[in-house]
């Protein structure tokens, strides 16, 4: 079985830091969004789809430069203040069997996060980044494309999300997905969002992740 691991809110703890700054601009607009709003609207979406979402909302176009600006924000944020998600390292280390990251991030911005966060050496070169299909999370184009370069038929892929776009995108690929909790962004009622998209299993933290991945494989 393999597994795909989605990076932002599920490897590392990268969501309210990306949503803050996502409030921060809308404010900055003149469309003011709470952090809570900005995640029911643009969590778990690549970058170029968030943009295309602003402009829906304010009515106009941004700056051609607004999407390197938005990214260098958040890029600064992370480098300053990321942290990998609680128990993750240990749960990697104990885990066996093949495993990738498939983000709506950025192929750059994903290798600095593992790299920051220690992660990286657990995924080696397996990282796929939804710039590299046609359409992003929750088109299920990210996970098909990962699957197949890992050599693995959708149904033998599991899927842990912290996203509904993600849980979306991994359910229409024909994959299991788990929904995960356990980062700072998640509220009370998110995990419901998560098992509404599709979710098989939804946990809180990183012990119940290992748990849910033995029972699914």
């Amino acid at each position: 079985m393999l597994l795909i691991f989605d990076c932002d809110g599920t490897l590392v703890d990268s969501e309210l830091i990306a949503l803050e700054v996502l409030s921060d601009m809308m404010n900055e607009l003149g469309r003011p969004m709470s952090v809570a709003a900005c995640l029911d609207a643009f969590m778990g979406r690549h970058n170029a789809d968030i943009v295309l979402e602003i402009e829906r909302l304010i009515g106009r176009a941004l700056p051609r430069t607004a999407g390197d600006d938005m990214r260098e924000r958040m890029l600064a944020r992370l480098r300053a203040e990321l942290q990998p998600v609680t128990g993750i390292a240990e749960l990697l280390r104990r885990l066996g069997g093949p495993r990738c990251v498939a983000s709506s991030s950025s192929l750059p911005r994903i290798a600095e996060s593992l790299e920051l966060t220690g992660l990286a050496p657990f995924f080696g070169a397996h990282v796929f980044s939804a710039s590299q299909v046609a359409n992003g999370k929750p088109a299920p184009d990210l996970f098909l494309f990962a699957a197949a370069q890992m050599g693995v038929s959708p149904r033998d892929c599991l899927v842990i999300e912290d996203s509904v776009a993600g849980v979306e995108a991994g359910v229409a690929a024909g994959m299991a997905v788990i929904g995960f909790t356990g980062a700072s962004h998640a509220d009370d009622h998110h995990g419901e969002r998560l098992a509404a998209a599709g979710a098989r299993s939804v946990v809180a933290s990183t012990a119940d992740l290992g748990a849910a991945i033995a029972r699914l494989t």
